[in-house]
Protein backbone atom coordinates (compact mmCIF):
# COMPACT_ATOMS: atom_id res chain seq x y z
CA UNK A 1 0.00 0.00 0.00
CA UNK A 2 1.50 3.31 -1.03
CA UNK A 3 1.57 5.38 2.19
CA UNK A 4 3.49 8.36 0.69
CA UNK A 5 0.45 10.23 -0.58
CA UNK A 6 -0.64 10.51 2.94
CA UNK A 7 2.69 12.37 3.62
CA UNK A 8 2.21 15.76 4.61
CA UNK A 9 4.02 17.92 1.28
CA UNK A 10 5.41 21.48 1.90
CA UNK A 11 3.31 23.58 0.23
CA UNK A 12 5.06 26.91 -1.63
CA UNK A 13 6.09 29.36 1.43
CA UNK A 14 8.04 32.19 0.08
CA UNK A 15 10.67 33.74 1.52
CA UNK A 16 8.27 37.39 1.87
CA UNK A 17 5.61 35.65 3.34
CA UNK A 18 8.21 34.32 6.39
CA UNK A 19 9.57 37.64 6.49
CA UNK A 20 5.80 39.60 6.87
CA UNK A 21 6.58 37.79 10.57
CA UNK A 22 9.62 39.87 11.21
CA UNK A 23 7.52 43.31 11.95
CA UNK A 24 5.54 42.32 15.19
CA UNK A 25 4.52 39.56 16.72
CA UNK A 26 0.61 40.51 15.45
CA UNK A 27 2.00 40.02 11.50
CA UNK A 28 2.89 36.19 12.12
CA UNK A 29 -0.74 35.88 12.67
CA UNK A 30 -1.86 37.82 9.76
CA UNK A 31 1.04 36.17 7.12
CA UNK A 32 -0.26 32.65 8.80
CA UNK A 33 -3.79 33.45 7.75
CA UNK A 34 -5.13 30.35 6.83
CA UNK A 35 -1.62 28.36 6.40
CA UNK A 36 -1.64 25.30 8.24
CA UNK A 37 -4.99 25.28 8.97
CA UNK A 38 -5.59 22.76 6.39
CA UNK A 39 -3.98 19.50 8.23
CA UNK A 40 -6.74 18.87 10.23
CA UNK A 41 -8.63 17.65 7.35
CA UNK A 42 -6.44 14.81 7.13
CA UNK A 43 -6.24 12.98 10.42
CA UNK A 44 -4.80 9.57 9.20
CA UNK A 45 -1.24 9.02 10.41
CA UNK A 46 1.52 8.98 7.51
CA UNK A 47 3.87 5.67 8.15
CA UNK A 48 7.15 6.22 7.67
CA UNK A 49 8.50 4.89 4.34
CA UNK A 50 12.43 4.43 3.65
CA UNK A 51 13.33 6.37 -0.17
CA UNK A 52 15.04 4.74 -2.71
CA UNK A 53 18.45 5.71 -2.88
CA UNK A 54 17.70 8.55 -0.37
CA UNK A 55 21.22 8.06 1.40
CA UNK A 56 23.12 11.34 2.17
CA UNK A 57 26.36 11.78 2.79
CA UNK A 58 26.79 12.25 7.02
CA UNK A 59 28.95 14.54 7.73
CA UNK A 60 27.06 17.10 4.95
CA UNK A 61 24.12 15.91 6.92
CA UNK A 62 25.77 16.76 10.52
CA UNK A 63 26.47 20.32 9.87
CA UNK A 64 24.66 22.22 12.04
CA UNK A 65 22.76 25.82 10.79
CA UNK A 66 23.06 29.12 11.21
CA UNK A 67 21.17 29.10 14.85
CA UNK A 68 22.91 25.53 15.87
CA UNK A 69 21.64 22.18 16.54
CA UNK A 70 18.94 21.24 19.34
CA UNK A 71 19.85 17.64 20.74
CA UNK A 72 19.30 15.13 23.10
CA UNK A 73 21.54 12.03 23.69
CA UNK A 74 25.47 11.15 24.27
CA UNK A 75 27.81 12.60 21.07
CA UNK A 76 29.07 8.67 21.16
CA UNK A 77 25.63 7.31 20.47
CA UNK A 78 26.19 4.63 17.32
CA UNK A 79 22.82 5.33 15.84
CA UNK A 80 22.32 9.33 14.97
CA UNK A 81 18.33 10.26 14.10
CA UNK A 82 18.06 13.74 12.51
CA UNK A 83 14.52 14.63 12.53
CA UNK A 84 12.83 17.76 10.26
CA UNK A 85 9.59 18.58 11.38
CA UNK A 86 6.98 21.39 10.91
CA UNK A 87 5.48 22.73 14.13
CA UNK A 88 2.02 22.85 12.62
CA UNK A 89 2.21 19.37 11.07
CA UNK A 90 -0.58 16.46 12.57
CA UNK A 91 1.92 13.49 11.51
CA UNK A 92 5.20 15.21 13.49
CA UNK A 93 2.62 15.81 16.39
CA UNK A 94 1.46 12.52 16.37
CA UNK A 95 5.30 11.00 16.37
CA UNK A 96 5.96 12.91 19.09
CA UNK A 97 2.96 12.00 21.41
CA UNK A 98 3.53 8.50 19.96
CA UNK A 99 6.93 7.31 19.22
CA UNK A 100 8.95 10.37 20.72
CA UNK A 101 8.85 8.76 24.45
CA UNK A 102 9.65 5.48 23.85
CA UNK A 103 12.56 6.27 21.73
CA UNK A 104 13.54 8.40 24.34
CA UNK A 105 13.77 6.16 27.14
CA UNK A 106 14.59 3.45 24.90
CA UNK A 107 17.38 4.30 23.06
CA UNK A 108 18.06 7.95 23.50
CA UNK A 109 18.41 8.13 27.52
CA UNK A 110 20.75 4.83 27.07
CA UNK A 111 23.44 5.86 24.86
CA UNK A 112 22.08 4.33 21.77
CA UNK A 113 20.78 7.09 19.66
CA UNK A 114 21.58 10.78 19.17
CA UNK A 115 18.33 12.55 18.37
CA UNK A 116 18.52 16.16 16.62
CA UNK A 117 15.43 18.38 15.91
CA UNK A 118 15.90 20.66 13.20
CA UNK A 119 12.77 23.34 12.25
CA UNK A 120 11.01 22.67 8.21
CA UNK A 121 8.54 25.06 8.77
CA UNK A 122 5.58 24.48 6.06
CA UNK A 123 3.92 27.62 6.68
CA UNK A 124 4.40 31.28 8.69
CA UNK A 125 2.61 29.82 11.81
CA UNK A 126 4.99 26.98 11.92
CA UNK A 127 7.98 29.31 11.58
CA UNK A 128 6.49 31.06 14.43
CA UNK A 129 6.25 28.15 16.69
CA UNK A 130 9.69 27.22 16.17
CA UNK A 131 10.71 30.65 17.10
CA UNK A 132 9.10 30.54 20.62
CA UNK A 133 10.66 27.36 21.23
CA UNK A 134 14.28 28.78 20.16
CA UNK A 135 13.24 31.86 22.86
CA UNK A 136 12.68 29.55 25.26
CA UNK A 137 16.29 28.97 26.08
CA UNK A 138 18.50 25.17 25.63
CA UNK A 139 17.12 24.14 28.42
CA UNK A 140 13.53 24.80 27.73
CA UNK A 141 13.31 24.01 24.04
CA UNK A 142 12.66 20.26 23.99
CA UNK A 143 9.98 20.71 26.62
CA UNK A 144 8.28 24.33 24.50
CA UNK A 145 8.01 22.06 21.48
CA UNK A 146 6.64 19.30 23.52
CA UNK A 147 4.04 21.61 24.90
CA UNK A 148 3.37 22.97 21.43
CA UNK A 149 3.14 19.52 19.58
CA UNK A 150 0.76 18.39 22.63
CA UNK A 151 -1.59 21.21 22.01
CA UNK A 152 -1.44 22.04 18.32
CA UNK A 153 -4.86 21.95 17.91
CA UNK A 154 -5.29 24.55 20.08
CA UNK A 155 -3.17 27.02 18.83
CA UNK A 156 -3.92 26.25 14.95
CA UNK A 157 -6.76 27.72 14.64
CA UNK A 158 -7.71 31.16 13.22
CA UNK A 159 -7.23 33.45 16.40
CA UNK A 160 -3.72 31.58 17.40
CA UNK A 161 -2.25 34.66 19.31
CA UNK A 162 -3.93 34.02 22.61
CA UNK A 163 -3.55 30.17 23.11
CA UNK A 164 0.34 30.24 21.41
CA UNK A 165 0.87 32.97 24.29
CA UNK A 166 -0.68 31.24 27.13
CA UNK A 167 1.45 28.18 26.15
CA UNK A 168 4.82 30.16 25.91
CA UNK A 169 3.86 31.59 29.39
CA UNK A 170 4.20 27.88 30.80
CA UNK A 171 8.04 28.20 29.74
CA UNK A 172 8.51 32.13 31.56
CA UNK A 173 7.33 34.30 28.75
CA UNK A 174 5.84 37.40 29.34
CA UNK A 175 3.95 39.53 27.22
CA UNK A 176 6.76 41.89 25.94
CA UNK A 177 9.44 38.49 25.45
CA UNK A 178 6.74 36.51 23.59
CA UNK A 179 6.70 40.07 21.20
CA UNK A 180 10.33 40.24 21.20
CA UNK A 181 10.38 36.79 20.39
CA UNK A 182 7.98 36.90 17.36
CA UNK A 183 10.03 39.94 15.68
CA UNK A 184 13.38 38.62 15.65
CA UNK A 185 14.54 38.86 12.18
CA UNK A 186 18.25 37.26 12.54
CA UNK A 187 16.43 33.73 14.25
CA UNK A 188 13.43 33.95 11.34
CA UNK A 189 16.33 33.97 8.61
CA UNK A 190 18.72 31.15 10.38
CA UNK A 191 15.25 28.55 10.97
CA UNK A 192 14.42 29.66 6.91
CA UNK A 193 17.93 28.94 6.05
CA UNK A 194 17.83 25.34 7.81
CA UNK A 195 14.50 24.94 5.90
CA UNK A 196 15.81 26.05 2.77
CA UNK A 197 19.21 24.22 2.92
CA UNK A 198 17.42 21.07 3.82
CA UNK A 199 15.33 21.07 0.77
CA UNK A 200 17.83 21.70 -1.50
CA UNK A 201 20.92 19.57 -0.23
CA UNK A 202 18.58 16.72 1.45
CA UNK A 203 15.50 16.40 -0.44
CA UNK A 204 13.55 17.01 2.25
CA UNK A 205 9.94 17.84 0.81
CA UNK A 206 7.56 16.85 3.56
CA UNK A 207 6.99 16.60 7.54
CA UNK A 208 8.13 14.62 9.22
CA UNK A 209 11.45 13.58 7.43
CA UNK A 210 13.84 11.34 9.34
CA UNK A 211 17.24 10.54 8.29
CA UNK A 212 19.15 7.68 10.41
CA UNK A 213 22.58 7.51 10.17
CA UNK A 214 22.15 9.18 6.96
CA UNK A 215 18.92 6.69 5.41
CA UNK A 216 16.43 9.20 4.73
CA UNK A 217 12.46 8.35 6.07
CA UNK A 218 9.42 10.36 4.74
CA UNK A 219 6.25 9.91 7.51
CA UNK A 220 5.98 9.37 10.86
CA UNK A 221 8.35 6.58 12.45
CA UNK A 222 6.32 3.96 14.67
CA UNK A 223 7.59 2.37 17.36
CA UNK A 224 7.81 -1.27 15.59
CA UNK A 225 9.74 0.59 12.03
CA UNK A 226 11.66 2.19 14.90
CA UNK A 227 12.98 -0.70 16.36
CA UNK A 228 13.48 -2.51 13.22
CA UNK A 229 15.77 0.32 11.56
CA UNK A 230 17.80 0.64 14.97
CA UNK A 231 18.39 -2.53 15.67
CA UNK A 232 20.50 -3.84 12.76
CA UNK A 233 22.57 -0.41 13.54
CA UNK A 234 23.21 -1.49 17.43
CA UNK A 235 24.74 -5.15 16.27
CA UNK A 236 27.01 -3.53 14.20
Amino acid sequence: MDTTKDVEASPSVTRRQLLLMGAAAIAVVAAAGGGGYYFWNRPDTAVAEPVAGGDIPVAELMTPGPLGDQILGSDSAPVTIVEYASMTCPHCSHFHETTFPEMKTKYIDTGKIRFIFREFPLDPLAAAGSMLARCAGKDKYFPMIDALFSQQKDWVVQKPLAPMLAIAKQAGFTQQSFDECLANQQMLNGIEETRTRAATKFNVNSTPTFFINGKIFRGALTPEELDKQVTPLLKG
